[in-house]
């Protein structure tokens, strides 16, 4: 056992012990609709039971439905962060011979904490007054054994409260292991040697990891080599470990960061580039043709779009969703941003995502990277109308389409009261309208409600002109008003 993982065992986390209850009350700003709401509070209710009983995979998910419906609402938000902590808790106390009578087959420790971290800072940012999301944040950090950066949390925390006793409580945990988290320096400095290389870029590591074979390689390269097997790139021994559940090897790292200062630096300016794309550079994704105002599942499983997740989500989260153009047989000059908003890692690498679409760009060239497709784009919005009359006369047609949309949606909902899933999937479309006054914005999600093909999808992304699309997604919606509703 490593001297951090024993550090760790003597921590206690403070204040996750129970979930804040949802209150029945749907009234001022954030109030939905009585049939939403309902959904919600059922959900949190099997949410609450499912945590309280310890089944915190069936409470996440619960949570998870919740906030796909009413977003950005702290007590899920809450919740849900405080069931990740919990489950992160639990697995990095179960001994490693559990495994052989009762094997794991879901999301690593590391990952859980990391997805807490998430909740609690979009927590943080609601409530910033509330201890709470200090508590939420500085536990996570714990689990991550990022000490440091939970100690400056805890310390920001009893800020807002000093009288928190569970702030209290894991600032006197850190201060009693302080010592032990605190190694012996060297002060020699190490010759500059092929040992700090990796054996797969040979550069120098950079954020390295050491495997159980001894072999030490750049996280990033470690992740692109197991993609296509399990064996270690050096030796060619069986892996039985997942580069996203090795943590970096931090006495190596600490080396190379305080005696190879520049080249360091050389190798964290080439990492960002490969993360941080810039204002008119966005990775494609080639599967379909998405429009603005949707949101979907996505499951990722090619090595090179998974090494293509991996750099975005340590980046903006953003990418292009593009299709191959069937009369030119090359990518399509016309796509959509999407971002993701949820990612779930699996342990072999794949990944299940849930992505919202955003903006739509042109596409002025493009190249591959490392397997997958970067483009240079444009973004693209819509004419804009001139004259008072043809801006009044778009408004007053924005607002007779979302009128006539959400009788469509009341209408289909009412249909839908006994097939829970259809009605949450009209939920989440419902909860992606934006406001009439957005008509460029209102056009595209008109057009989400009813089924199209993907040549219909592209020309509408092509279009700059917000009326016709207005029109266009009446007639469709009209065409279908007697149909199957909501694909």
């Amino acid at each position: 056992m490593s001297a951090q993982t024993t550090s760790y065992l003597s921590f206690n986390l403070e204040g996750i012990d129970d979930v804040d209850d949802y209150t029945w009350g749907n009234e001022g700003v954030g109030s939905l609709p009585w049939d939403r709401y309902s959904h919600v509070f059922d959900l949190m209710q099997n949410g609450n039971r499912a945590f309280r009983e310890n089944h915190f995979e069936e409470a996440i998910n619960n949570y998870s439905r919740a906030n796909n419906i009413k977003p950005s609402d702290p007590i899920i938000l809450g919740n849900r962060s405080s069931a990740y902590l919990r489950i992160s808790q639990f697995l990095k106390h179960r001994p490693p011979s559990a495994s052989e009578y009762s094997p794991l087959s879901g999301l690593d420790p590391t990952t859980h904490a990391e997805l807490a971290v998430k909740d609690a800072e979009k927590l943080l940012n609601i409530l910033n007054h509330s201890v709470k999301p200090y508590i939420l944040k500085s536990n996570a950090l714990i689990l991550l054994e990022r000490y440091e950066l939970a100690r400056n949390v805890i310390l920001s925390g009893l800020q807002v409260d000093p009288y928190s006793n569970a702030l209290k409580a894991s600032l006197q945990n850190l201060a009693r292991s302080s010592s032990s988290l605190i190694g012996k320096r060297s002060h020699g400095k190490p010759e500059r040697t092929d040992d700090f290389d990796c054996t797969l870029c040979l550069k120098l590591l950079y954020e390295p990891i050491t495997t159980p074979c001894g072999h030490s390689f750049c996280r990033s390269c470690l992740f692109q080599s197991m993609d296509r097997g399990n064996k270690c790139p050096l030796c060619r021994t069986i892996l039985f470990i997942s580069p996203r559940t090795c943590a970096v090897s931090v006495m190596l790292n600490n080396i190379i960061q305080k005696n190879f200062a520049e080249e360091y630096a050389e190798r964290k300016l080439e990492h960002d580039s490969l993360i941080n794309f810039g204002a008119d550079l966005i990775p494609l994704f080639v599967m379909d043709v998405v429009i603005p105002c949707q949101k979907f599942p996505l499951h990722i499983f090619e090595p090179r779009y998974r090494l293509m997740v991996r750099r975005i989500m340590e980046g903006n989260r953003r990418m292009g969703m593009v299709i191959i153009d069937p009369t030119t047989s090359a990518v399509a000059d016309f796509a959509c941003e999407v971002e993701i908003t949820e990612c779930e890692p699996l342990p072999d690498g794949r990944f299940v995502l849930e992505v919202e679409s955003r903006r739509r760009f042109r596409i002025l060239r493009s190249w591959d990277q490392d397997g997958y497709r970067i483009a240079e784009v444009e973004w693209v919005q819509d004419t804009v109308p001139t004259g008072a009359e043809d801006r009044e006369e778009l408004q007053v047609l924005t607002n007779n389409a979302a009128e006539y949309a959400r009788l469509w949606l009341r209408r289909e909902k009412e249909a839908a009261r006994q097939d829970r899933r259809r009605l949450e999937k009209l939920l989440n479309v419902e909860v992606m309208m934006p406001t009439s006054q957005d008509p460029e914005c209102f056009s595209f999600w008109l057009a989400t409600l009813s089924e199209r093909r993907p040549s219909e999808r592209l020309e509408l992304l092509r279009i700059r002109d917000t009326r016709e699309r207005v029109r266009r997604g009446l007639i469709f919606l009209r065409a279908e008003e007697q149909g199957c509703g909501v694909q």
